[in-house]
Parts: C-alpha cells; sequence; structure tokens
C-alpha cells in the first residue's frame, strides 16, 4: 500500500442503510482512504426495520421502543471512524425511514425510502455537486439482493450522477462458492443457506492483511446485525461463537438469520456507467484521471 498515492481523488459510496458500508465496500473504501482518497458514505436510511442479536438491546426494534434507528447512527459512526472515511445522512439523519423487504408493513410508511421520489435525487445532486467525487459506489439494479432501499440506492444514484463512472459491489459466485464450502464448523444454531452472487465481474479488488483487518473491525462496529464468529463478544452481543474454516486467515459472519458467510479476501464490481476499467485493472479508480 502506497501511502498518499492517490491524494486528490474522491470517492462517495451510496448506501441503503447502516453496516452496508462495511459489508460490502468495507476493504475498498479503507484502502482508499489509507492512501489519501477523500471518501464520502452516504447513507439513505437509519436501518429501523432491522433485527437486534443479542438480548441487551433486543427491544429497540420496530414493534417494541422503535428506537432502533437511533442507536444504529452510533454503530454506522463507529464503522466509518474504523474506515477513516466521512459520513453524510441523505436528506439528514432520519429524513429516510427504512422501507423494510417486500411486503413489510414498513412500506408503507410516508417516509420511507421506497417513497423518496424526485426528493432525494434532488438532495443526492446537491451533494454530489458539492463534493464532486471521480467515481460512485453503490448497488446493482436488483440491489445485491433484492431490498426495496438497496434498489432505490441504485436508482438515485445513477438519476443523480453526472459522467462519474458508477461501480455496482457484488458477491462473485466461485469466490463466495468456494468460501462456503471451506467453512466445516458452525456455531450452535447457525445454519447454511443460498446467498446472492454474480456468475461475472469487472473488478476484483484484493484486500491485503491490513485493509482486510479494518474491513471486519467495520462491520464487527455494526453489533447489533452483525455476528463474527471468532469468539469476540461485546456489550451487544456477549456470548461467542465459533467458526472453523479451511481457508487461511478468513473469518465467518451472519447476520441475524444466522446463515454463515466468509468475509472474503476480495471485494468485486461491475461497471455501471462511465470510464471503462482498462484492461487487466486492479483497483476502482484505474483507468481515470484524478
Amino acid at each position: 500500500m502506497l501511502k498518499n498515492d492517490l491524494s486528490g481523488a474522491r470517492v462517495v459510496a451510496v448506501h441503503a442503510h447502516p453496516d452496508d458500508e462495511a459489508i460490502t465496500t468495507g476493504g475498498v473504501l479503507a484502502d482508499l482512504a489509507a492512501r489519501g482518497a477523500d471518501v464520502t458514505v452516504i447513507t439513505c436510511t437509519l436501518g429501523e426495520q432491522g433485527e437486534v442479536i443479542g438480548e441487551t438491546f433486543a427491544q429497540l426494534v420496530n414493534g417494541d421502543a422503535d428506537q432502533l434507528g437511533g442507536f444504529r447512527i452510533h454503530e454506522l459512526y463507529a464503522s466509518l471512524e474504523i474506515l477513516g472515511v466521512r459520513g453524510i445522512h441523505l436528506g439528514g439523519a432520519g429524513c429516510w425511514r427504512d422501507s423494510g423487504m417486500v411486503g413489510d408493513p414498513a412500506n408503507e410508511h410516508p417516509r420511507a425510502f421506497i417513497h423518496s421520489g424526485d426528493r432525494a435525487v434532488e438532495q443526492l445532486k446537491e451533494l454530489l455537486a458539492e463534493l464532486k467525487p471521480h467515481l460512485l459506489i453503490t448497488y446493482g439494479p436488483d440491489g445485491g439482493y433484492g431490498h426495496p432501499d438497496h434498489i432505490r440506492a441504485h436508482e438515485i444514484t445513477h438519476a443523480a450522477a453526472g459522467e462519474q463512472r458508477i461501480l455496482w459491489a457484488v458477491s462473485d459466485r466461485e469466490e463466495l462458492e468456494d468460501g462456503l464450502k471451506a467453512i466445516t464448523g458452525l456455531p450452535e444454531g447457525w445454519g447454511r443457506g443460498e446467498l446472492s452472487a454474480v456468475d461475472s465481474v469487472d473488478l476484483s479488488v484484493e484486500l491485503n492483511d491490513e485493509v482486510y483487518a479494518t474491513k471486519v473491525e467495520s462491520m464487527r462496529a455494526h453489533a447489533t446485525q452483525l455476528w463474527i464468529a471468532d469468539g469476540s463478544v461485546s456489550r451487544t452481543n456477549p456470548v461467542a461463537a465459533h467458526a472453523v474454516t479451511q481457508q487461511d486467515n478468513v473469518k465467518v459472519w451472519a447476520l441475524s438469520n444466522l446463515i454463515a458467510q466468509p468475509i472474503m479476501r476480495h471485494e468485486h464490481y461491475q461497471l455501471g456507467a462511465g470510464t471503462p476499467l482498462p484492461e487487466g485493472a486492479t483497483g476502482v479508480l484505474d483507468g481515470l484521471e484524478v
């Protein structure tokens, strides 16, 4: 890693909920920031419809105290600090609410992000005019796994963008399947399930040990949402989980559904718009004049 070799580069990642920045793009964002790039994460909702891992804060969820969104702000900013990047809430914290999955009653909330319309596009346009990014990162048209808020983040990013390159964060099917096959022991109650992935990618970014460790810690900051099976505990979830994998230096994690996944040693991207990636590209800014 060359320190400050990306000084002057400006990158914006548009994400739907707190924790998405860490799960899907944490390695790349940490690497860019460590190399001097100006990196901003725009988060569109507070993740109010999330579930909670661990009993400590279990009653913060919608249906009980409905305080989870406010709690997740602190998890988000802890994650952003670990990554070394700036954070902005689209429209201000609490402007748009987590819409939940398709069919969730939260779909009908008047502030649900899926109803954000032209207002959200204009909010993002204003931010991009100020930030002037060379690169935008978001999700593909299906939002990665079909979440309506991820799809909406994709839509507003493309609607608000100028001539910037847009990259979509995706999971490479082959590497994901290899990682899943390598998991030989799961914590009690954890299981296996089908995960969303794509058959081809335009860019595979290798995460060195430093960047990988930073990504893991940024994910760990979202303790109400993610459980990392490396024996760690926290105030949020004081119960340790241990997974066994045959892959060296790879950790295993799960959401509240307890479907095990590897934290892969690469992050993968598809080109969504703008300047093509040059042949043999290894970084998200390759081929751009910054």
